[in-house]
């Protein structure tokens, strides 16, 4: 059972924008088999083509797939709230960012906001290939840094889950019922031309 809209019903835009972006959504249900080489890779490589500043590609991608030693270490990370679904995610993902200019080491200003567009890349080519990914903010950020031994000098900003489409009626209730593509508020509630006058 697909876990992404198939259909060109499944969301609607109010204005042309390509489909690929009403097929991304965050679907929990996921089989339980690793991510392959080659779909971990192409996620990975989808990211590396974000844009940043200065072309810094500030962000790092810390992960595990099941079956491999680190598994545990990074299901152990996740709230339980996520942990009932992630069991069965084939790659689990710690996002990291570098929070300094490498060219002479000051301050940047956008390391978040250049891990984040790296990871809505990575989400995209997911989506493209029929895959889950769901972005989290449920996990403890300073487990995290410590049992991946993340320096300072690096951000923790988020987790995120990829796997293939599973069944959502093996999802617990709760989040079963939840298993749909949500909408979005338009655009006239999140853009202003002019002066802040929300």
């Amino acid at each position: 059972m697909s876990a992404t809209p198939t259909t060109p019903d499944a969301r609607h835009a109010d204005h042309p924008i390509e489909p690929l972006f009403l097929k991304r959504w965050s679907s929990r249900a996921m089989d339980g088999k690793p991510l392959s080489d080659a779909h971990t890779h192409s996620l990975f490589e989808a990211a590396r083509w974000a844009p940043s500043t200065g072309n810094e590609q500030e962000w790092r991608f810390l992960y595990a797939r099941p079956g491999t030693p680190h598994w545990e270490t990074f299901l152990g990370l996740l709230m339980e709230g996520n942990r009932v679904w992630c069991k069965d995610a084939g790659l689990l993902c710690v996002i990291i960012s570098h929070k300094f200019f490498a060219r002479n080491n000051k301050p940047n200003p956008v390391y978040s906001f250049d891990a984040g567009s790296a990871f809505m890349s990575l989400a995209l080519q997911g989506a493209a290939m029929d895959l889950v990914v769901h972005g989290m903010a449920g996990f403890e950020y300073d487990k995290a840094r410590a049992a991946l031994a993340i320096p300072e000098t690096y951000a923790v900003e988020a987790m995120f889950a990829a796997g293939y489409p599973g069944d959502p009626t093996k999802l617990p209730e709760a989040l079963a019922a939840r298993e749909k593509p949500s909408s979005r508020r338009p655009i006239s509630q999140s853009i202003l031309e002019g002066p802040f006058a929300f």
